[in-house]
């Protein structure tokens, strides 16, 4: 029996940022704790960048999608989160690059930052078109009869 296959058409965009969040989270636990076993903390910027963008922003994106079904499957949700992700990775890469001193990386942040803008301002477009409030929780437990 083999495992049902997920293709790039059946994941959602909630789905695709929580995913991204946990690997974002791995390399922000792992950096931090090779900080604290090496005594150097100069990329901590790196670290916090990781979290905050990486962990933190993409869990978030998640939540608002899942509770947004229709936003769901919408080529422009998944975009925005590919968009945001890539941005990370080389924005965190160069900001990498400028603290471990080479000056070269600050054109490849500048980039790396517009693109993360032009992610948000995805998101902004598809929160100010959703237009419907958000799916109701559903509830954890239901009246006995």
């Amino acid at each position: 029996m083999t495992a049902p296959s997920m293709t790039a058409s059946s994941i959602t965009a909630s789905a695709a940022s929580f995913r991204a969040a946990c690997l974002f989270a791995i390399a922000g636990i792992g950096m931090g704790i090779g900080m604290a076993a090496s005594h150097d903390h100069t990329l901590m910027p790196v670290h916090a960048h990781i979290n905050l963008m990486g962990w933190v922003s993409l869990f978030l994106f998640g939540i608002y999608y899942r509770l947004h079904p229709a936003l769901e499957t919408r080529r422009l949700a998944l975009a925005q989160v590919g968009l945001w992700s890539l941005g990370t990775v080389v924005l965190v890469a160069a900001v990498a690059g400028l603290h471990l001193g080479y000056p070269a990386f600050e054109p490849v942040a500048a980039l790396a930052s517009l693109v993360v803008l032009a992610a948000f301002g995805l998101f902004a477009v598809l929160v100010f078109r959703s237009g419907g409030p958000a799916r109701a929780p559903s509830p954890l437990m239901t009246p006995a009869e």
